[in-house]
């Protein structure tokens, strides 16, 4: 696995139906919770490495999967809905809203220092 630099941000999400699809890998039980960059995995396929301190059971860190992407992204809780991975580590989320704004909302928090 070999990390991915802002400009492969787009193989990360897409849009879909007037929502924004997001691919994840996602890091459960971590020290400190946030966004961890791309990672483009060993099929190719580009993710989102997300890290929440939740324990992976009861869907507790699929919760705060959604709740620390929405506050991140300025959505309601509502707004982050999960598709796929669900007791996965990668897991598809769409996230309604503005795709446009959202992707650039995405590139501008991946691009932040920190």
């Amino acid at each position: 696995m070999s990390g991915a630099g802002p400009g492969a941000a787009a193989t990360a999400w897409r849009e879909s139906g007037g929502a924004l699809l997001l691919e994840l890998r996602v890091q459960p039980g971590a020290r400190k919770a946030g966004l961890a960059g791309l990672e483009t995995r060993d099929d190719g396929r580009v993710r989102l490495k997300v890290k929440v301190t939740a324990p992976p059971e009861d869907g507790k860190a699929n919760a705060a999967v959604a709740a620390l992407l929405a506050k991140a992204l300025g959505l309601a809780r509502g707004d982050v809905v999960l598709l796929r991975g669900e007791t996965a580590r990668d897991k598809t989320l769409r996230l309604q809203g503005d795709p446009a704004a959202l992707a650039a909302r995405l590139e501008a928090l991946l691009a932040a220092p920190g």
